[in-house]
């Protein structure tokens, strides 16, 4: 827990100037061939360096959509500084004007992509693989907060040498969706990125391909002028599992004659900024990357059971979508299963591979994937290899832990229960049930159906059969639970609501928000922030009516509400 009687607060830009340490463009390789590619915002092939400079765009005349609060508190930037000319300039992508100590131009980075364990090149213009990378995203600033590294990053910031030929924008409605999400998953004690502001323009428009109102097209069918948003999004790091795999594919290949090199240099650095309080420093390069290894599957595996502990489905799971540092990264095509269905799938194109119940399987082919791009560092020792080998073999014995242990959390149990839990599951596939308020009226230790009613999409379709069959369930959990219970009812009730959240993130909510929004009313946005930065409480009758709800059966299956598209 944070203790903010500590913190030291932050008023001016002076001060947080003090804070700066680049350790990314200081401790790496800026590309080479800089000073012969201008701005470096056309489309074009990097071949070596661990990152470009590059200016971001800014927003001509820029409106103040929302900040978070709980994050801004968390870093000790006060109402002043938030609220200053500089903080709107620079987190609108305007550095012209930064004080002295902060540099005045940010970098975007490379990194590669693999789908389901498979690396893939036509997505790069040139067939390579050396032009995909950060679009549109840009980072501007690195400090060190109250004993803190954080990263700050522009998302939607304009042109980069990765922009394969896009605009290097985003637009409102989906800077809306991930300047919420990400503070929500933080409130729901999910490791994630963070969201520390969003602005938006009325003075530039972009179109993007969407959907017919009320369709059920999994194809967008029109083309629609949007306003661009920049949402600052901020980590100890954005290093991808894709960046490994880029420089370790350079090192194999021998690409350049400092392919290992840079190689070993970013490994090193993830190892500094994402996991040095696990792996000493005095350790040898191959200790340091057995331990990474191992600490890697540790964090993988307790996100991904986290993920579907808060019903969270990622969407896109791909290998440059999969933060090295463990936590969520990249809201793109994500959503929050509403009517429990293990093969839950919000993305358009995402199959079957990037559902709900197979993010255990995704997260696995990107973990071999971070493995395989370990192994050119490790290729003299042999000893070091067979233990990355097996470490690699190792990780759904761990993921099935993480898994067994959150599904116990979630029933109360002490340990998990297989015949419970499976039976279980062909019920709530049965009745249709809501997942997330199932789990919540769970936590209130029911006795009898009547009592999870309110979970089902239509009781009045629940016959007597599958009535009996509920209470025959009910039954025998809650013998598990009293033979486990050492204390009262009450508090196995309170510990299981603080992992069975009351509130999670429903699209129709967040499309109300963004439609309100495009308008220029930001009300609804700062309720939904304040809602969801708090999803464990029961909050007054009306907020619960309103969101404690489930989703109306008239917008089931309807495009931009029940499926969206990659990226906006």
């Amino acid at each position: 827990m944070m203790d903010y009687n500590t913190m030291k607060n932050i008023n001016t830009f002076d001060e947080l100037a003090k804070l700066t340490d680049y350790s990314f463009l200081e401790e790496l390789n800026c590309e080479p061939n800089l000073e012969q590619n201008e701005d470096n915002k056309t489309p074009r092939q990097v071949f070596s360096g661990h990152y470009v400079l590059v200016e971001p765009t800014a927003l001509k005349k820029p409106l103040y959509v929302s900040y978070s609060e709980d994050f801004c508190k968390e870093l000790g930037f006060t109402k002043s500084l938030i609220n200053s000319n500089e903080f709107i300039k620079m987190f609108s992508a305007d550095m012209s004007t930064l004080p002295s100590g902060m540099k005045k131009i940010g970098w975007a980075t490379g990194y590669a992509l693999s789908i389901y364990g498979t690396e893939y090149y036509t997505q790069c213009p040139f067939q390579t693989g050396n032009a995909y990378g950060d679009g549109r995203a840009i980072s501007i600033l690195e400090a060190v907060i109250n004993n803190k590294r954080w990263e700050f990053q522009l998302k939607g910031a304009g042109r980069t040498p990765y922009c394969r030929g896009a605009d290097g924008r985003a637009v409102l409605r989906s800077s809306v969706r991930e300047f919420i999400a990400q503070e929500h998953m933080h409130s729901l004690k999910v490791p994630t990125s963070r969201s520390l502001c969003l602005f938006t323009t009325t003075k530039e428009q972009v179109k993007r391909p969407w959907f017919n109102n009320n369709s059920y097209s999994k194809e967008a069918e029109v083309m629609i002028e949007e306003d661009v948003a920049i949402t600052t999004r901020v980590a100890s790091s954005f290093i991808r599992v894709g960046q490994l795999e880029l420089f370790a594919r350079r090192a194999r290949k021998n690409e350049h004659e400092k392919a290992y090199e840079e190689l070993e240099k970013l490994v090193l650095h993830l190892i500094n900024r994402e996991y040095n309080s696990e792996i000493n420093s005095d350790l040898n390069l191959e200790q340091k990357v057995i331990l990474l290894a191992q600490e890697f599957k540790n964090r993988l595996t307790s996100l991904v059971a986290n993920w579907i502990r808060v019903g969270y489905c990622q969407g896109n799971f791909n290998s440059d979508n999969c933060a090295a540092g463990g936590f969520t990264l990249d809201y793109g095509p994500f959503g929050f299963i509403e009517m429990f269905n293990p093969s839950y799938q919000p993305w358009t194109n995402g199959g079957v591979h990037f559902s709900f119940f197979n993010q255990p399987n995704a997260a696995k082919k990107n973990f071999e994937s971070f493995c395989s791009s370990l192994k050119p560092l490790l290729a003299s020792d042999s000893k070091s290899l067979k233990e990355l080998e097996y470490i690699q073999n190792s990780f759904f014995s761990m993921m099935k832990t993480k898994l067994d242990n959150m599904w116990a959390s979630k029933l109360g149990l002490d340990k998990f229960d297989s015949e419970i839990f499976n039976e279980l599951m062909n019920l709530m596939i049965k009745t249709k049930v809501d997942y997330t308020i199932f789990f919540r009226e769970l936590s209130n230790i029911p006795s009898s159906v009547e009592d999870i009613k309110i979970s089902f999409y239509d009781a009045s379709n629940v016959n007597e059969n599958l009535k009996s069959q509920w209470n025959k369930w009910l039954e025998k959990w809650r013998a598990k639970i009293d033979n486990n219970l050492e204390d009262s009812s009450l508090k196995l009730s309170n510990k299981m609501k603080t992992v069975n959240p009351k509130y999670i993130l429903r699209e129709w909510h967040l499309v109300e928000a963004y439609k309100q929004a495009q308008k220029g009313n930001y009300e609804l946005v700062k309720q939904l922030q304040k809602i969801m930065t708090n999803p464990y409480i029961e909050n007054s009758k009306d907020i619960q009516r309103e969101y404690y709800s489930k989703k109306p059966l008239t917008l089931f299956g309807i495009a931009g509400i029940s499926h969206v598209s990659c990226s906006s």
